[in-house]
């Protein structure tokens, strides 16, 4: 049996830095516990950004810098940290089509039977994440836990969750 935990984004700057809100200290614990009781292999993403992120399509969009490589708000948050035990994927923009392209193979290789997201911001990078896996191995089921994330506000977290259910995406609030 192979499952797979994608923690997105849970980040200093993400949490209570540049981009923090209440909703994201608020799940800290919860992701933290679903971590530690996870039974299978534990994925982080890290969105990542360089000195030159106002001058960037996202910068111009959102004009706050945040996980600047190599700062405090880049590093996954202490908590969580001692469970990250593999590099985490480095993403600079939304979703990782690599992470996508990673679990596929794994899915070739030993069959998944499920992935589950967690993470921030459901509205942003988790429902990107999301969509991009469900893309790539649209026959694995995908699982997103609400109580797990935390939106840009929160009904921008619920809209995500009610748009990726449309798209067959699992949505628990364990």
């Amino acid at each position: 049996m192979a499952e797979v935990l994608i923690v997105v984004d849970m980040q200093n700057d993400f949490i209570d830095g540049a981009l923090g809100t209440a909703e994201a200290v608020a799940i800290v614990p919860k992701v933290l516990e679903k971590v530690k009781n996870f039974d299978g292999r534990v994925i982080f993403t890290r969105d990542t950004h360089f000195e030159n992120y106002l001058e960037t399509q996202e910068g111009k969009n959102l004009p706050v810098p945040h996980c600047i490589k190599d700062s405090d708000g880049w590093q996954i948050c202490d908590a969580l940290l001692p469970y990250c035990k593999e590099l985490p994927v480095n993403k600079n923009g939304f979703g990782s089509p690599g992470l996508a392209e990673q679990l596929k193979s794994m899915d070739a290789r030993e069959h998944l039977d499920g992935v589950t997201l967690v993470g921030l911001c459901t509205d942003i990078c988790v429902i990107s994440n999301a969509m991009l896996i469900k893309a790539a191995i649209p026959e694995v089921p995908i699982t997103v836990d609400a109580a797990c994330c935390a939106g840009v506000t929160p009904a921008s977290h619920k809209t995500a969750l009610e748009a990726m259910k449309m798209c067959q995406i699992n949505i628990i609030n364990e």
